[in-house]
């Protein structure tokens, strides 16, 4: 397209040539003329436009030229402040998350019921084990059993338990799900934030791009470039990108365990998810068919104890899939946990993308750039050369009938 274009431009160069040398010969030869000529004057000038974004005109250094080259570091910079700024904020990841049903969904799966083979109880302990339950008061049984476990919850740190947890499941590598579903919603939060990308883009466009209607382009390619970069971090398991989420996970479980302000936090969302209601109201429910289940199990020592367990579990998941409250509860709990990791360590992800940016050379970007926006940088020479001739021919009509 490049040779097309330049084609073009010698093709008008030729035309004028020949249209002097014949203009005296037919009036005809006049419009040619006036096409040819400003065919050239408009070719050159988008010429000129469409190089002095990329590089400096035949080498000269003519101000404001090679303008991404000149501004690679801001261009890295901008890009990294709006990633941060549009998509990793907590405003974007609590509207997210807030379309997820986390607590529907995890009920769901709970009450599918599952199984398990357990050992038989003897039948003197199930007898005496039953006894005991029955000759206890339910409702304060039940309720003594939730403060005390309230009472032990609330002892007890988990923001240390929660970040072994995080450390051991990196070891072991049961993040890696975790972290392509993160980056498949990132994919997600991109395509409905779209159109908001290309109206900034084209909001800090500089007056050149607006002029040359690269701006829009510049969008498209951005915007495909950080489909193509999710895309590349998604299929590559080594990708930095991965890694640089990956020490952040690490930082995070390293905070959980050490850092005062973060165990802080962790505690107080806990205090909050302990003092709901619906939650009581839940281990009440829980306390009851648990302890049921094991008088039953405990005079029926041939039963499958499993059969109890996947029960209860099933009065949990029944209990998270049709509670609205409870899951409120707890999908704000998961809703301000996402929104404390992107405000926390979002800034360590996007800085990946200027530090990448700044270390590549002034040639690097201008070929990534000039690349993905493709062959329309030269249709815009080709149009201006068009362009230019009709008017030419234009002025060419009007100064006639002058």
């Amino acid at each position: 397209m490049r040779r097309a274009a330049t084609g073009l431009l010698v093709a008008m160069a030729a035309l004028f040539v020949l249209a002097s040398s014949q203009e005296g010969t037919h009036p005809a030869w006049g419009y040619v003329l006036a096409f040819a000529e400003a065919a050239m004057v408009g070719g050159l000038a988008d010429w000129f436009a469409v190089t002095a974004l990329f590089r400096r005109p035949l080498g000269l250094p003519i101000p404001h030229t090679a303008i991404i080259p000149e501004n690679k570091n801001r261009i890295a910079d901008t890009m990294a402040h709006f990633l941060r700024a549009n998509f990793l904020t907590p405003i974007v990841v609590a509207r997210r998350m807030r379309a997820m049903n986390l607590a529907r969904a995890a009920g769901e799966f709970l009450a599918r019921p599952g199984g398990g083979e357990v050992s038989r109880m003897r039948a003197g302990a199930g007898e005496l084990l039953a006894e005991v339950l029955e000759s206890l008061d339910p409702e304060r049984l039940g309720g003594q059993v939730k403060a005390g476990l309230v009472h032990q919850l609330e002892k007890l740190e988990v923001a240390p338990l929660l970040g072994q947890m995080l450390t051991a499941a990196i070891a072991d590598k049961r993040h890696l799900p975790l972290l392509d579903a993160m980056i498949r919603w990132a994919g997600l939060t991109l395509e409905d934030n779209e159109q908001m990308v290309r109206e900034m883009i084209h909001a800090r466009a500089n007056a050149v791009l607006r002029w040359t209607g690269l701006d829009e382009r510049l969008a498209s390619s951005v915007i495909d470039g950080l489909y193509r970069l999710l895309a590349e971090v998604l299929v590559d398991p080594e990708h930095p990108l991965r890694r640089k989420v990956q020490e952040g996970l690490e930082s995070l479980a390293h905070d959980l365990q050490h850092d005062a302000a973060m165990r802080a936090k962790v505690e107080g969302m806990k205090r909050d998810l302990l003092a709901n209601p619906a939650l009581g109201d839940w281990w009440i429910g829980v306390w009851e068919r648990m302890r049921h289940a094991l008088i039953d199990a405990a005079r029926e020592p041939g039963g499958k104890l499993g059969g109890q367990l996947t029960g209860m579990l099933g009065e949990l998941g029944q209990a998270l899939r049709d509670d609205p409250a409870l899951q409120r509860q707890i999908n704000r709990f998961a809703r301000r946990t996402g929104v404390g990791v992107a405000t926390r360590y979002g800034g360590q992800i996007v800085q990946l993308v200027s530090e990448t940016v700044r270390r590549w050379d002034a040639r690097t970007v201008t070929d990534r750039i000039e690349g993905a926006v493709g062959r329309d940088l030269q249709f815009i020479r080709i149009n201006g050369t068009l362009v230019g001739g009709l008017v030419g021919i234009a002025i060419h009509v009007i100064s006639g009938l002058l």
